[in-house]
C-alpha cells in the first residue's frame, strides 16, 4: 500500500503574533490529517501547551479527552484529560526558554470524514536547548460524529509567537 501527502495549507504567524491559527474549508476527499508544528509561545516560563479544536468547538464543549506520557530523559509521567473542551499539544517552549528555539510536533487525524468519534494521535517535543528536555506522546479522542472541517489551534498562555509554521497535510492510501 502507498502512502501520499499531499500539502492543503501552510501558515506562519506573523509580526506580534497571533492568539489562534484556524484552518477552515479543509477538503473532504483524503483518508486521514497530517499536521506539523514548528511552535513557541510568548508567554512566561519555560513551557506551554497549545490547544487543538475542531469544527469550532470551543469553551463549555465537553467532547475531547487524552491520555499523556512525557518523559525528560530521566523520569517519565503520564496525566488524563477527560471531559474537556480541548486536546493538548504539549512542550511548546515559552519565553523563558532559550530564545529561537521552537517545540515541534506531529498531529496524526486517521479517518478525519468519519461518523466515528475522531482519534487523534500527537508527539511533540519542547526544545530548550539545555540538559532537560521533554517529549509527549498524546492519544486523543474527540467524541463527535461529524466529519472534521476546521482545526484551531489555540495560544497555550499568551500568543503564537512570530515565525511558527503550521502545515496540514492530507493523506491518501493507495
Amino acid at each position: 500500500m502507498s502512502v501520499f501527502l499531499q500539502p492543503i495549507y501552510t501558515q506562519t504567524v506573523g509580526s506580534g503574533g497571533a492568539a489562534s491559527i484556524t484552518f477552515n474549508s479543509i477538503p473532504q476527499t483524503f483518508t486521514d490529517l497530517f499536521l506539523k508544528v514548528s511552535a513557541r509561545d510568548t508567554g512566561a516560563g519555560t513551557q506551554s501547551d497549545f490547544q487543538l479544536r475542531f469544527n469550532g468547538t470551543g469553551a463549555g464543549v465537553t467532547t475531547y479527552s487524552d491520555t499523556v506520557l512525557y518523559g525528560s530523559g530521566s523520569s517519565a509521567v503520564s496525566s488524563r484529560h477527560s471531559g474537556t473542551s480541548v486536546i493538548y499539544i504539549s512542550g511548546v517552549p515559552g519565553s523563558s526558554a532559550t530564545a529561537n528555539t521552537f517545540g515541534n510536533a506531529e498531529v496524526y487525524i486517521p479517518n478525519y470524514t468519519s461518523s466515528n468519534y475522531k482519534q487523534v494521535v500527537i508527539d511533540s517535543l519542547g526544545e530548550n536547548n539545555a540538559t532537560t528536555s521533554y517529549l509527549f506522546i498524546d492519544a486523543g479522542l474527540w467524541r463527535d460524529t461529524s466529519s472534521i472541517s476546521s482545526i484551531t489551534v489555540v495560544a497555550g498562555v499568551t500568543a503564537i509567537a512570530q515565525y511558527s509554521t503550521f502545515s496540514l497535510y492530507g493523506i491518501t492510501k493507495g
